[in-house]
C-alpha cells in the first residue's frame, strides 16, 4: 500500500486528472459561441428582409458566419478526439451528469446542422453561397421554391433550438460556478490563460 497517499501526498506515479481544458479547446469554444452571438440577432433580422440587392450583403455575412461555425465545430470534434474534456465534477448528480452529456450532444449536432440547413434552403432560393465572395460552394439540392420555404422554416426552428439550448447551457454554468463552486466556467476561461 502507498504510505503516501494515506497522509495526503501526491503519489508521483499516478497521473493528474486534468483539471481544465486545453487552450486550443477553449479558444474553439469561445470563438463558436462569438460567432453564434452575432449569427442570431443578424439572422433574426433577416426574417422579414426583402431578398433584393441591397441587402444582400447581410444574407452573406449571415451565410459566411454560419459556414465558419461549421468549420470551427468541426474541428472542435476533431480536436476533442486528441484533447478530452476534463471530468466532471464528482459532486455533479448523476441525471446531471447525463443532461450534461445530453445537452453538449445537441449542441455539436445543431452547430452541424443549422448551417447545412441553411446552405441547402439558399440553394434551393436560388441563392449560391459564395463563402467570402471568394469560393463558390456547390449547390447541394436543386432550385425549388416549395424546399427553400421548408427548408427556411426548418432552419428557423433549428436555430431557436439551439439558442434555448444555448441558454440552458448558460444557466447550468452559471449555477455550477457560483452556487456548487464546481469551477465549471474556470475550467474554460483556465484553458485560455494557458495559451
Amino acid at each position: 500500500m502507498n504510505t503516501q497517499a494515506l497522509v495526503g501526498k501526491p503519489d508521483p506515479t499516478v497521473p493528474a486528472l486534468q483539471t481544465s481544458y486545453h487552450a486550443g479547446s477553449a479558444v474553439l469554444h469561445w470563438l463558436t459561441a462569438l460567432l453564434v452571438l452575432a449569427l442570431v440577432p443578424l439572422g433574426a433580422s433577416l426574417d422579414g428582409l426583402p431578398r433584393v440587392q441591397a441587402s444582400f450583403m447581410y444574407y452573406n455575412i449571415h451565410k459566411w458566419l454560419g459556414v465558419t461555425v461549421f468549420f470551427l465545430t468541426c474541428a472542435r470534434l476533431l480536436w476533442r478526439l486528441r484533447h478530452p474534456a476534463p471530468a466532471l465534477a464528482p459532486s455533479m448528480a448523476l441525471w446531471e451528469r447525463r443532461a450534461a452529456k445530453i445537452v453538449h450532444v445537441l449542441l455539436y449536432t445543431l452547430l452541424l446542422s443549422i448551417p447545412l440547413v441553411g446552405w441547402m434552403g439558399s440553394s434551393a432560393g436560388g441563392y449560391p453561397v459564395v463563402l467570402f465572395n471568394v469560393l463558390p460552394l456547390p449547390a447541394p439540392v436543386p432550385k425549388s421554391k416549395e424546399l427553400d420555404d421548408l427548408l427556411s422554416g426548418i432552419h428557423g426552428i433549428l436555430a431557436w433550438t439551439l439558442v434555448t439550448l444555448a441558454g440552458l447551457h448558460l444557466l447550468a454554468v452559471i449555477k455550477h460556478q457560483f452556487m456548487d463552486g464546481d469551477r465549471v466556467l474556470s475550467r474554460m476561461v483556465d484553458g485560455l490563460k494557458r495559451r
